[in-house]
This record gives structure tokens, sequence and C-alpha cells, in this order.
């Protein structure tokens, strides 16, 4: 039986307020996927890594794992950087299905989504 996994792959920065938002968003896919693990993953510059959540996923049975790149659009590190890591990583777990969406940011949903809240702050003033 395929056991499947969603690692949210978001940049990083120096400043640990910075994840916030991408935890919440964690916290809300949890909330709607109960039964599959949703984890956050970073890119540099902060924990965890992306191969150390490949790990412990791999490590609690998982063998299908979606990364879903928290970016705005298809910069050099969504379209360089993380095949070169999904690459690297597929050669260490053979075993798995490691592939990736799309960054966020290039869904018609996701932009559809920012001009209705940038829609609505007009609203706001």
């Amino acid at each position: 039986m395929t056991r499947r996994a969603m690692i949210l792959f978001a940049h990083g920065a120096r400043d640990p307020r910075w994840a916030t938002p991408f935890r919440r968003l964690q916290q809300i896919v949890q909330a709607q996927a109960p039964d599959v693990p949703i984890e956050l993953a970073f890119l540099e510059m902060m924990p965890p890594e992306l191969a150390s959540v490949v790990l412990q996923l791999q490590q609690a049975g998982c063998d299908d794992i979606m990364i879903v790149p928290v970016f705005f659009g298809q910069g050099g590190h969504v379209l360089r950087d993380l095949p070169l890591m999904i690459s690297q990583l597929q050669k260490q777990y053979p075993g798995l299905n490691i592939r990736a969406a799309e960054a966020v940011g290039e869904s018609p949903d996701v932009l559809n989504a920012i001009a209705r809240y940038c829609l609505g702050t007009l609203d706001n003033q």
C-alpha cells in the first residue's frame, strides 16, 4: 500500500519569524488532509532541510512524496536547484517516488486568490 506525504518547500531566511506564515500554511493543509503527513522544509538558512525531511518521511514508511515549492514563481531555485536535489534524493532512496509540483505562484487559483486579496484592500481604506 502506498503511503503518501507532502513537503511544503520554502526558501528560508535568517529571521525565524519569516517561517511563521509557512507554518500556518502547513497547519491549514494538515487540517484538510489529516491522513497525509504534511511537512515543511527549507532550501537554506533555516532547518529543517529537504534531505532530512525526506529521510524522516522514508523512515515513517512513506513511499510517495510530493514536494510543493511555496515560491511565487518558477525562478532559479525551483527550475535548477530543486530538480538537482530531487535527483540526488531519488538516487539515495530508489524506492521512493519523489516528485515536485509547480511553484504555488504559477497556479491560476493562487493568483486569483492573491488578486482578490489585493482588490479587497481597496475596500479597507
